[in-house]
């Protein structure tokens, strides 16, 4: 076999850098707000699912609506 032969493949390593650090402050947003949700929402079952999307999806929201107040 040959390099130009197709059915041989080269592996090269090569490094990749991620930027992915802020995912223990998204969580622990996540926490925090679930906490605080719940301690309002504990009526049911549904009020603590109503707590849990509110929780997952306040933060988004807030950086969202903080970002397009900036004009980033």
């Amino acid at each position: 076999m040959t390099k130009g032969d197709s059915k041989t493949v080269y592996y090269t390593k090569k490094s990749v850098t991620q930027h992915g650090g802020a995912g223990g402050v998204w969580f622990g947003g996540f926490i925090g707000a679930l906490i605080y949700f719940l301690h309002f929402h504990s009526g049911s079952l549904w009020l603590v699912l109503v707590a849990f999307f509110k929780a997952i999806f306040w933060l988004p929201y807030l950086v969202f609506y903080l970002l397009r107040f900036m004009g980033i």
